[in-house]
């Protein structure tokens, strides 16, 4: 991909200390968008991202995707020359991202006080499971934990089936995204201050967000939000269904006007006159009526065909799609969602693109993932190392 003549985040420069998730897809966000991303990684421990899923030729894929547009590199934080390295380093920045259990930086003589004694305006993101401080801060944790805690599980799966955890990193994904709007939003304040700032996000806390209204319900109503699988309590019909082809679709009804659209074109007028239907919360208590003729009219019909009447009508449908389906889908090509990026190791890979879109500054994938501790010398180097230096720092396993 082409690299824009600008960018809104050059000149932002990120040192990138997490593993595995929310803290490295963070500094990938910013990456995406210009900033000068440096991953530093142990020398003998790299990112487990590294090796997370499939591989291609003994190259993991996953971290194509999470490590581009980032130079790697590697230090020994624990170790008095990664130390005063990183330190150096973070002289330079102006973000830092980490992921270590709250007190292990402190541990190394990393903390706050001595990042923001080496540079006043750096603004440190700490990811952690579970924050700062409280009486669960020094558990190891990871996103299922999130997923688990936070109520999502809860909610997810059929009512007669166990709690549901995600097959992919949700709260890890909630929780990256988050971690770069919060580092803007220090960025902004540093603007106006010239001071930097902590940023204490818990993993456990943005999908709470994600989750939507449901601590508001339970302090004000006592409710409980049931497992309840494809369907809504505030909507109907809302499922999904199979057509004649073997193929599924999903329906939504979030909108009077399209759930009058969906009960017309599946040749069931009469049922809008009913009068629980003028409110998604009284069709939802009818979610059997609703479904049953709406299925059974797709259940007559070719996925082709329901997606068509259903665009005709005006009322809102998707395929049920998998991988295969997203990489050909018109839509998602139109958009060049998925994009193809020159990789030295493995040829032309195709992968997500840049979150969104931006008219006059947008994002780009510069590069793919680099491996291990590729830019160690370079960075090191413009960070005015010398090669003596650079010897002394690998003899004692500093690097």
């Amino acid at each position: 991909m082409t690299e824009p003549t600008t960018t809104p985040l050059s000149g932002l420069r990120v040192l990138d200390l997490a593993t595995l998730f929310a803290g490295p897809l963070a500094a990938t966000m910013l990456g995406d968008f210009g900033a000068e991303v440096i991953k530093v990684e142990h020398p003998t421990k790299p990112d487990p991202c590294r090796g997370h899923g499939p591989s291609k030729d003994g190259v993991g894929l996953w971290w194509k995707l999470l490590g581009r547009n980032k130079r790697t590199i590697t230090l020994d934080l624990s170790k008095p020359g990664g130390r005063d390295t990183l330190l150096r380093l973070a002289a330079t920045a102006d973000v830092i991202i980490e992921n270590f259990r709250p007190g292990t930086l402190e541990k190394w003589d990393l903390g706050w006080v001595e990042l923001a004694a080496a540079n006043p305006q750096l603004v440190l993101a700490r990811v952690t499971a579970f924050g700062q401080f409280g009486p669960y801060a020094h558990r190891p944790g990871f996103g299922t934990l999130a997923e688990a805690m936070s109520g999502f599980a809860a909610i997810t799966g059929e009512p007669d089936a166990p709690p549901t955890l995600p097959p992919f990193g949700l709260a890890d994904s909630i929780a990256g995204l988050a971690t770069a709007y919060a580092v803007m939003t220090a960025l902004a304040a540093r603007d106006r201050t010239g001071e930097g700032q902590v940023v204490d996000m818990a993993i456990i806390e943005p999908i709470l967000t994600a989750l939507g209204p449901q601590p508001l319900w339970y302090d004000q109503l006592g409710h409980v939000q049931p497992r309840t699988g494809n369907r809504s309590q505030n909507n109907a019909p809302r499922n999904t269904y199979r057509t004649a082809d073997g193929s599924w679709v999903a329906v939504s009804t979030s909108a009077q006007s399209i759930a009058e659209r969906v009960m017309r074109l599946v040749g069931h007028p009469e049922l809008i006159d009913e009068p629980w239907f003028a409110t998604g919360a009284d069709r939802a208590k009818h979610a059997d009526v609703l479904d049953a003729a709406v299925g059974d009219w797709i259940a007559q019909r070719t996925r082709t065909e329901v997606l068509a009447a259903f665009e005709k009508a005006e009322a809102a449908v998707a395929p049920i799609q998998d991988v295969r389906n997203v990489m050909t889908d018109p839509q998602y090509q139109a958009l060049d969602t998925i994009t193809t990026v020159d990789d030295p190791e493995l040829g032309p890979l195709r992968m997500q693109n840049v979150l969104f879109r931006l008219s006059a500054t947008p994002g780009a994938i510069r590069w793919p993932g680099r491996p291990h501790g590729a830019d160690t010398d370079t960075v090191l180097t413009e960070l005015g190392l010398t090669e003596a230096e650079l010897t002394s720092l690998r003899q004692a396993g500093a690097l």
